[in-house]
């Protein structure tokens, strides 16, 4: 008998999930919510009092959670099954979604859940006799991706490691912004608290470097003007002598920008 905790913010869908996978005779649902706080506190009441072993291993006693990505709160579910599984290390969590949000496909690449888990979209495996299935897999330690969701996530990592952001470090990033946002170096040096307001001029050089375009021109307004069009197109972009633009596509080639 699987112990099997809903989180899923749809009051119908909730239930109707309920309703079906206990009819099938594997799953007790122990416990339903809407969102990933609550999830936290549940499995904390649900499942804290297990023995040291059983929590080492949450399969060994039939754990597991049916999880939407999209919940009512402040987490999702991908950031409420990690904020579980560090109470409660890997705990099989059968995640399910309709949304095609690269927000939700980002935090379950940085998640870096390796096991226990299926990911799959809501569409393709939401009926109780397939999901079933997951859930036994993922208590007995397996992994599973819908391919397209697999495809996705994959899209997301090619995006991100092109990202012009990612060639920054942290406080350059936020830097970066506050250019797009078109706040003057003093502005940014109040609200980022930094003593002396030339370390702004100093973090757009280092900013202007990353990105290639201390080679391309002096001008630093120029530059500047240069550094918020690659913020806002999250992407990098070339200029040439003659000041045509041109973006660096998901295949890695350089092709004319804004045509």
């Amino acid at each position: 008998m699987i112990n099997l905790l809903i989180v899923e913010d749809n009051d119908k869908l909730r239930q109707a999930l309920r309703q079906g996978l206990e009819a099938i005779g594997e799953v007790r649902v122990v416990g339903a919510c809407a969102s990933g706080e609550d999830a936290t506190d549940i499995c904390l009441s649900l499942f804290s009092s297990a023995t040291a072993e059983q929590t080492r291993d949450a399969g060994s006693i039939g754990q597991a959670i049916l999880m939407d990505v999209q919940l009512a709160g402040a987490m999702n579910g991908i950031e409420a099954a990690v904020a579980i599984r560090r109470e409660f290390p890997r705990m099989p969590v059968v995640f399910y979604s309709i949304q095609d949000d690269d927000a939700y496909f980002r935090a379950f690449r940085r998640a870096g859940i390796l096991s226990h888990y299926a990911y799959v979209r809501k569409s393709n495996y939401l009926l109780p006799g397939m999901i079933v299935p997951l859930l036994r897999d993922a208590i007995a330690g397996r992994s599973f991706i819908d391919p397209e969701i697999e495809s996705r996530v994959h899209e997301v990592r090619i995006k991100d490691e092109q990202s012009p952001m990612a060639l920054l470090e942290p406080h350059e990033q936020v830097v970066a912004r506050m250019l797009a946002q078109g706040l003057n170096n003093e502005q940014i040096a109040a609200r980022m608290g930094l003593r002396d307001k030339r370390a702004v001029s100093r973090i757009n050089g280092m900013i202007y470097a990353a990105w290639g375009l201390g080679d391309s021109t002096t001008d630093e307004k120029v530059a500047r003007t240069r550094a918020v069009l690659i913020v806002h197109a999250e992407r990098l972009i070339s200029w040439d002598t003659d000041g045509i633009p041109r973006i660096l596509n998901e295949r890695n080639e350089w092709t004319l920008y804004g045509v």
